[in-house]
């Protein structure tokens, strides 16, 4: 259940989410976890993890060989630095918002350096929106365990374009009662003063600044039709579309497991077989308990003492084809090609399926590469914001550079070989090439090429 009112009621805001929405960023985040409602180990259904092969594939194809950083003067030199542990963290950031549908990053002063928060999309609660779906307000709990006592703190955050004001509303509760997580936050309990707990202690109850022109935080979306809820600029996840094709997955690994599981060869034999212990029971070829069944006192038709080997055919052939084609029909729903999941020795494909499958792949890359740069460009401004507020770098400007790998659609030693061919026969220049390869400026590479080369003996 998803519990809205105390949250409201706390901050006197109205929590822009829809209960339908709320409950299917929970299950994909549950799904993410390998926690899906469906599980259940008892009746032979178990996660295969496929949400979270299908985030980690699509995050690796988006970051793979990303070169991000701020170019200019003294302000911008801080600011890269302290974009140093996001650019690290690159692939987990995608990898999270792919799961849930988004991710805030929320930048705060920490002495004199700037850290960053990855708020998850089950971990905040939005509250305003602008024209281009971006998040302008929101509530981020938090929470503090105290003895007994769970401490919930509730930060707002809105930021008003057209009066350029800028407001941060701090309150704490505590509670006996209140949960840990999120999703199940009943009871807050009495309002407290900040100060009892001594992280929050230096927090102001509420603070409005002036001459702010972006929000404090940025929202990566997963740039999909919100089909859940059309009128939600929320995110979904990239398996949004796949849910039920996953359900079927887990459900149909389960019954091939059983199928293995209750085709064990054994060797089922009357007593007379086996040896026996003092108290008569049969005493079974150690490390091979589950080989040999003791059938009793039973005879074959000729009075002989019965024994027969159990070894029925497996049905593994006709069981992994139709857990394959449920592969597909998940790959095609989350944008990826055929074989990213599959088998691709069990599927015949043309070299337009494969190309076709590629660009499928190739337009969801491009589209939340973009979306990364825009929220990061939406962090940095919020850095900068923070920077000034808090003087912890000269005044300047700052330009956002980032450089992301296609190699996931273009072959890139087939792309060079044509390129130097290009340059043999005079319709590429050497340097174009040199600044394309060699990561030179235009300048740079004109001046390699007019060096004479040196020759080693």
């Amino acid at each position: 259940m998803i519990y809205y009112e105390n949250i409201q009621q706390a901050m006197n805001v109205e929590v822009a989410i829809s209960t339908d929405m709320a409950q299917k960023i929970l299950l994909w985040n549950k799904m993410y976890e390998n926690q899906a409602p469906w599980i259940d180990p008892s009746i032979d259904v178990m996660s295969c993890e496929i949400p979270s092969a299908i985030c980690s594939e699509m995050a690796t194809a988006v970051t793979m060989e990303a070169r991000v950083c701020v170019d200019g003067d003294a302000r911008a030199a801080f600011l890269d630095q302290e974009l140093k542990k996001v650019k690290t963290d690159l692939s987990d950031i995608v990898e999270y918002a792919c799961a849930g549908g988004g991710l805030i990053l929320k930048p705060y002063i920490s002495g004199q350096h700037i850290a960053i928060d990855y708020v998850q999309s089950d971990s905040f609660f939005p509250v305003a929106f602008d024209s281009a779906k971006q998040i302008t307000a929101a509530i981020f709990p938090e929470f503090k365990h105290k003895g007994k006592w769970l401490y919930t703190k509730l930060e707002y955050q809105e930021y008003d374009a057209q009066t350029q004001t800028y407001r941060i509303r701090n309150k704490a509760f505590k509670s006996r009662k209140a949960a840990v997580k999120i999703n199940d936050i009943i009871n807050l309990g009495i309002e407290v003063s900040l100060t009892e707990v001594s992280e929050w202690a230096d927090l102001e109850p509420e603070v409005i600044m002036t001459g702010a022109n972006c929000p404090l935080f940025s929202y990566l979306r997963i740039p999909m039709a919100n089909n859940t809820d059309r009128y939600s600029p929320l995110g979904v996840s990239i398996y949004s579309r796949a849910v039920k094709h996953i359900k079927d997955a887990d459900q149909h690994y389960g019954a091939i497991m059983w199928e293995y599981r209750s085709k064990e060869t054994a060797v089922q034999a009357g007593k007379d077989f086996f040896e026996k212990d003092r108290e008569g029971h049969a005493i079974m070829p150690k490390g091979k308990e589950r080989l040999f069944r003791d059938m009793g006192d039973v005879s074959d038709k000729n009075g002989a003492p019965f024994f027969n080997v159990y070894s029925p055919e497996i049905r593994n052939e006709s069981f992994f084809d139709g857990f394959n084609r449920i592969l597909q029909r998940v790959e095609f729903n989350s944008c990826l090609a055929y074989g990213t999941l599959s088998d691709p020795q069990l599927v015949e494909k043309t070299a337009e399926e494969i190309k076709s499958g590629k660009q499928r792949t190739y337009a969801m890359v491009k589209a939340i590469q973009n979306s990364l740069r825009d929220a990061l460009l939406g962090l940095l401004n919020a850095m900068d914001a923070w920077t000034t507020i808090g003087k912890l770098a000269p005044p300047g400007s700052f330009e956002l550079c980032t450089d992301f790998d296609d190699s996931v659609i273009v072959d890139k030693d087939k792309e060079r070989k044509t390129d130097r061919e290009d340059v043999a026969m005079g319709a590429m220049q050497l340097w174009e090439y040199r600044a394309k390869y060699y990561g030179e400026s235009e300048e740079q590479a004109k001046k390699s090429i007019q060096q004479p080369a040196e020759v080693i003996e």
